[in-house]
C-alpha cells in the first residue's frame, strides 16, 4: 500500500509540473505556483493533524477551483486545443517551399531593418488563425518580398497590424494580435512586440518583428523572444520550428 501511494503521488506531481511548464510565462503561471504552496500547507496540515487548518484549505480549494477556471478559461481553452494536435503546417509545405519562404521573409526583414520599418508577421503552424485573419483585410496573394515590403511602408493603409501568412501566401494584412499581459514584460516594451509575444502566447504561430525604434529582428515563439544576431541564425531558427525534426538534426532552440 505504502509502494502505490508513493507511486500515486509521484505521478501526480509530474502531471502538475508538466502543467506548470505549460503555463509558464503566462499569468496562470502564478496562480498555480501559489496553488503549489497551498497543497504542501494542505498535505502538512494533514499530517500534523491541524484540524482547523485542514478544514480552511479544503474549503479555500472546494470554492476557488470555480472562481480559478473562470477566470484564466482563455489560457485553458488554448492549452486544450493544443493538446494531440497534428504538425498541420510542416505536412502542406516541403522543405524547398519552406526554405523560399524563409528567403522571402528574411529579404523582407532585413530591407525593413535597415530603414528601421517596423513590422508584424506571423506564420501559422498547427492552430488556425482564423479569428486573426478575418479582423484584417484578405489579401490571398502568393508571398514575396516586395509585396511584404509594400504593406509595411509607412503612411500605407495596411502597414498597422499584423500580416498572416498561411502556407505559401500571404492570407491577410492589418490584423488584430492580443497583446500579452506577461507581468515579466517590461513596461518599456512597445505595442507591436507585446502583440507578437501574445499572439505566440494563445496559438503555436511563428511570429516575426522588425522594432520600429531599434530596427532589431526579434523572432517570438511560444511565450518567448528570440533576439536574431545574423542571417545564419535567423535561418536556423526559423528552420528549427517549421522543418519537421525527422528531415534534419537535433539543434538547441537559441
Amino acid at each position: 500500500m505504502i509502494v502505490k501511494a508513493i507511486i500515486e503521488m509521484i505521478i501526480l506531481w509530474v502531471v502538475f509540473y508538466r502543467i506548470l511548464l505549460f503555463f509558464e510565462g503566462t499569468r496562470a503561471f502564478q496562480v498555480l505556483r501559489g496553488i503549489t504552496y497551498l497543497i504542501i500547507a494542505l498535505l502538512i496540515s494533514q499530517i500534523l493533524g491541524f484540524e482547523v487548518l485542514n478544514w480552511l484549505l479544503k474549503n479555500f480549494f472546494s470554492i476557488w477551483i470555480i472562481v480559478i477556471v473562470v477566470i484564466f478559461q482563455h489560457e485553458l481553452r488554448s492549452g486544450l486545443a493544443r493538446l494531440g494536435q497534428q504538425h498541420l503546417f510542416t505536412i502542406s509545405l516541403g522543405e524547398p517551399e519552406i526554405k523560399a519562404l524563409i528567403d522571402e521573409i528574411y529579404d523582407t526583414v532585413s530591407r525593413l531593418s535597415i530603414r528601421k520599418n517596423g513590422c508584424l508577421i506571423a506564420i501559422e503552424r498547427e492552430m488556425k488563425l482564423d479569428l486573426y485573419i478575418e479582423s484584417g483585410v484578405i489579401i490571398d496573394a502568393k508571398i514575396s518580398s516586395a509585396l511584404l515590403q509594400s504593406i509595411f511602408m509607412p503612411g500605407t493603409p495596411l502597414h498597422d497590424g499584423g500580416v498572416v501568412i498561411r502556407g505559401e501566401r500571404v492570407a491577410a494584412s492589418s490584423c488584430l494580435f492580443p497583446l500579452s499581459d506577461n507581468p515579466s514584460v517590461g513596461k518599456t516594451v512597445g505595442t507591436r512586440h507585446r502583440a507578437a509575444l501574445g499572439l505566440s502566447e494563445h496559438t503555436d504561430a511563428l511570429i516575426i518583428l522588425v522594432s520600429e525604434e531599434t530596427g532589431e529582428i526579434s523572432i517570438a515563439y511560444d511565450g518567448h523572444f528570440i533576439a536574431v544576431h545574423n542571417e545564419e541564425h535567423f535561418m536556423k531558427v526559423i528552420n528549427q520550428i517549421l522543418v519537421p525534426a525527422k528531415k534534419r538534426k537535433h539543434e538547441k532552440l537559441v
